[in-house]
């Protein structure tokens, strides 16, 4: 099946094929430093994250790319679509802030409006009838700790790529494989 391939990285000789494959580790390294740059020039472990699902239509559609932030001094409002992780569940869920609390740490500040950083939030997807306790597995409030980023943009639909990658494994494996032959067999 692979045999002129095979035949071609013979007669490229040790040092090529060791070439190509630090070229190749090169570009992967390269795309997780940019992807931990990104994280912390946003302050945020996921700057991008792809719409799995129909909850938040028609504002956000299954396969949007949305582009997160988190600056830690600024508080959440009524309508910032966030993106939460509740721990033990793997995947983040975006979805709109439909009410806040400021609660003070201070107890002598308790009849003062002041700015916190301890904020209880409650979210509801666009496309969803009730609001989101059943999925905080316990929780009453969204604290921010759970929360991932606001979302500050989206490009539709480029997410599909990674919802098909993730529904059919081996299509990522074949492209894995196809990019390693290729950066292996180039000749440049």
């Amino acid at each position: 099946m692979f045999t002129e391939e095979l035949k071609a990285i013979k007669r490229l000789g040790f040092r090529h094929v060791l070439l190509q494959v630090l070229n190749f580790a090169a570009v992967i390294t390269s795309g997780l430093m940019i992807w931990k740059g990104l994280g912390l020039i946003t302050n945020t472990e996921s700057p991008i994250v792809v719409v799995l699902s129909g909850s938040m239509e028609p504002a956000f559609y299954r396969g949007d790319l949305l582009f997160l932030t988190n600056p830690p001094s600024s508080s959440f409002k009524t309508g910032d679509i966030t993106v939460y992780q509740i721990p033990g569940v793997d995947i983040p869920i975006v979805h709109r802030v439909i009410e806040t609390h400021d609660t003070a740490t201070d107890p002598s500040l308790n009849d003062t409006l002041i700015h916190t950083d301890h904020q209880l939030l409650l979210t509801k997807g666009d496309n969803n009838a009730m609001d989101d306790i059943q999925l905080y597995q316990g929780l009453d409030w969204l604290e921010r700790k759970h929360i991932v980023g606001k979302v500050q943009g989206f490009l539709p639909y480029i997410g599909y790529a990674t919802i098909a990658m993730n529904d059919f494994p081996q299509l990522k494996y074949a492209l894995l494989g196809t990019l390693g032959l290729m950066a292996l067999i180039q000749r440049e």
